[in-house]
C-alpha cells in the first residue's frame, strides 16, 4: 500500500535519502553484504551527556552528532572518557523539537545494534535501518519526536516494503546489554501514527 498523498511531499526516500532530513555524513559505515534485504527497523534513544538534551560543544555541534562524525572532544566532558574511540553511528537522529539529520545512507551499513539478534538472525546492522531519538530511558519523548518518526517509519515501509510489520528496538535485539529506547516509549502510539498515515 503507497502511502498517502498528505505524506508523501513531506517524506520522501530517494537513493537512500530522506529528503526531510539535514545530511551529515559519517565515516562510520560500510557496505551491506551482498544480497542483502533492507527488512527491520530499530529504534533507540540517545543522549550525550546522558540525560543532557541540546548539549553542544564549543563550535555548536550537538555532542551526538559530533560522536556520529567522529568529532567529540573525549575530554568535554568525565562521561565522555568511558566512551572514548568509539566509532558508531545510526542513519538518523530524532532530536526533542523533530529536526531531522542523517549520517549514512540507507542503503549502507550504519554502526548502531552491535552485537545483536533479530528473530533467530544476529548481525543486525547488516539488514536494518537504525533511527536513534534523543532521550533517554526515563523521560518521555516529545509529541513532535512520535510525529516526525511516525512519517519517517511509514516512508521506510513505502521504500524498503520488507520493513513493514518488523519495527523492533535496541532492547529487544539486544536484551541483557541494552535497554532502549526505554519503557517510556509508547510503540501503541508510534504504530498508531504510522498506520494512520498509510490509510
Amino acid at each position: 500500500m503507497p502511502i498517502s498523498s498528505q505524506l508523501a511531499p513531506l517524506m520522501t526516500i530517494n537513493n537512500g535519502r530522506l529528503s526531510s532530513a539535514t545530511w551529515l555524513c559519517s565515516k562510520n559505515n560500510n557496505a551491506r553484504p551482498d544480497g542483502i534485504n533492507i527488512n527491520a527497523i530499530v529504534i533507540h534513544n540517545i543522549s550525550l551527556p546522558p540525560n543532557e538534551f541540546g548539549a553542544c560543544d564549543a563550535n555548536g555541534l550537538h555532542y551526538v552528532k559530533a560522536l556520529f562524525t567522529n568529532q567529540l572532544d573525549w575530554q568535554a566532558h568525565p562521561y565522555f572518557q568511558t566512551i572514548e574511540g568509539a566509532e558508531v553511528s545510526a542513519h538518523l537522529f530524532i532530536e526533542r523539537d523533530g529536526a531531522i539529520t542523517q549520517f549514512v545512507d540507507f542503503n549502507e551499513r550504519a554502526w548502531h545494534a552491535g552485537r545483536s539478534s533479530y528473530l533467530g538472525r544476529s548481525e543486525c546492522n547488516d539488514y536494518s535501518i537504525g533511527i536513534e531519538l534523543e532521550g533517554s530511558d526515563f523521560v518521555p519523548f516529545t509529541a513532535l519526536q512520535y510525529e516526525m518518526l511516525g512519517q519517517v517509519v511509514a516512508a521506510l515501509y513505502d521504500a524498503y516494503p520488507k520493513t513493514r510489520r518488523h519495527l523492533t528496538g535496541h532492547s529487544d535485539i539486544a536484551p541483557g546489554r541494552k535497554t532502549d529506547p526505554g519503557d517510556y516509549f509508547e510503540w501503541a502510539r508510534l504504530r498508531e501514527t504510522v498506520a494512520t498515515l498509510l490509510s
